[in-house]
């Protein structure tokens, strides 16, 4: 292992692309549509809903663009916090991603896989666990062993998973096998429906964690080829290949199951699987979703570890993490930490309840991140190749939109939002004692 090493430039758009479109496909995609469309109760308004956050994830995709080609380097949002606020905000980020977010996801993600291994083999609760685990670390071996071997399982990855999802959508339509009449009323509410200001609200917090992760990408722009113009490219491709989908997939549900028959997500995706395929439906569309999960299990185990690497360059965690392997040019003891840390996760099974109480914050860093696309501006020392089209108004829209996300997220639950806000708080008095004015 070496610190003088430098990261290779061997992304390119394709698995760029591919990396936002396979993080973010999950297992949400069959569970978040039925909520959606059961409170809201009518396909426009549906519809609304996931244009308005895909246009807001589109507005944020064109902010990160500009931010990524004036710091083509590994770490994302921990290094425009960096720049425009300070090493103190940026390392709180760090902190917090290191912490919590990236171990609770990537948990998160192996657990969900593993329960549909176990749900297809009939595996025990200690036999979901051994697969979540063998998960995370079978995708850490393949990224540590190289970028081109860990973007190629990606890229696969991603190409099957929105095949198999064409497939179920081509196939659905195909075979008439739903009733038209399922989308009417088509405006109105139907009988029953939540009043449309909360189920909007609702709809939109859905819909914007369905979105969630597109912005990891700029994590890795330290290993993409001709980042200012690659990186915006790839995210304004893989947002609009996400609204699409999501729309969509949406359509092909609602065509196969009559809202009417939808008590909850797991349902709605089962009841889908066994119009489209019979009594083999279930453990059909178990495949798909090991599939889609799998894939975004691997862009996060990628892309997260470039957060600590880029800290411990700066000097504010561990040196260790900085290290590049000789051989494979991955920073592999980052992703060893990652790894690590999910698995110990899995076995402690809580991380849903800690995942939970940072939400908020996640929300506050990624508005700060688009914000300081202002800082920047105002300062105007660089000339970049890439500037965010409609600049101020795409930064303002949404900024605007999350700070509506943030009411809704701190109204439905102040108690978590502020218990998020103090832990990560505490990594201030971390960061004076042990890192102020380090560097590597």
């Amino acid at each position: 292992m070496s610190t003088s090493l430098e990261l290779k430039r061997q992304i390119g758009l394709g698995t760029a692309t591919a990396l936002i479109v396979g993080e973010v496909i999950a297992v949400g995609i069959f569970l978040t549509p039925a909520g959606m469309a059961k409170s809201l109760g009518s396909p426009v308004w549906l519809l609304i809903v996931w244009l308005l956050m895909g246009g807001m994830a589109l507005c944020g995709a064109l902010c990160y663009g500009e931010l990524a080609a004036r710091f083509p380097e590994a770490g994302g949002g921990y290094v425009y916090l960096r720049e425009a606020y300070g090493r103190p905000v940026a390392f709180l980020y760090g902190w917090m991603a290191l912490l919590v977010m990236d171990p609770g996801l990537t948990a998160l993600l192996a657990v969900g896989l593993a329960s549909y291994v176990g749900y297809i083999f009939g595996l025990t609760s200690s036999g979901v666990k051994t697969v979540a685990i063998g998960s995370i670390l079978f995708v850490a071996l393949v990224n540590m062993r190289g970028v081109r071997l860990g973007g190629w399982m990606i890229r696969w990855l991603t190409i099957l998973k929105l095949g198999l999802l064409g497939f179920v959508i081509i196939w659905g339509f195909g075979l008439r096998a739903g009733h038209w009449s399922n989308f009417t009323p088509l405006v109105a509410q139907r009988p029953g429906s939540q009043a449309l200001f909360g189920a909007l609200a609702g709809g939109i917090l859905g819909a914007f964690f369905s979105f969630g992760g597109w912005w990891d990408l700029s994590k890795l722009a330290g290993e993409v080829r001709d980042p200012e113009h690659t990186l915006p490219r790839a995210l304004i491709y893989g947002v609009t290949i996400l609204t699409v989908v999501y729309i969509l997939t949406s359509a092909a549900f609602l065509y196969l199951v009559p809202l009417e028959e939808v008590t909850s997500g797991e349902t709605f995706a089962a009841q889908a699987g066994e119009v489209l395929f019979g009594h083999l439906g279930g453990q059909i569309l178990s495949g798909i979703v090991i599939v889609a999960v799998l894939g975004s299990l691997a862009a996060v185990v990628m892309s997260a570890p470039r957060v600590y690497f880029a800290m411990a360059r700066d000097g504010l965690f561990i040196p260790a993490a900085a290290a590049i392997h000789p051989r494979y040019g991955t920073p592999a003891r980052a992703i060893v930490i990652q790894a690590a840390l999910a698995s110990l996760l899995v076995l402690a099974g809580t991380f849903e309840t800690i995942m939970s109480y940072f939400v908020f914050v996640v929300v506050i860093f990624i508005a700060l991140t688009v914000a300081a696309l202002f800082v920047f501006r105002r300062r105007d020392t660089q000339s970049i190749v890439y500037r965010t089209p409609g600049y101020p108004v795409t930064p303002v829209i949404f900024l605007l939109l999350i700070g509506l996300l943030l009411f809704l997220l701190g109204g439905h639950n102040p108690k978590q939002a502020i218990m998020g806000v103090g832990v990560v708080a505490m990594g201030l008095p971390v960061y004076y004692l042990l890192f102020r004015g380090r560097t590597l």
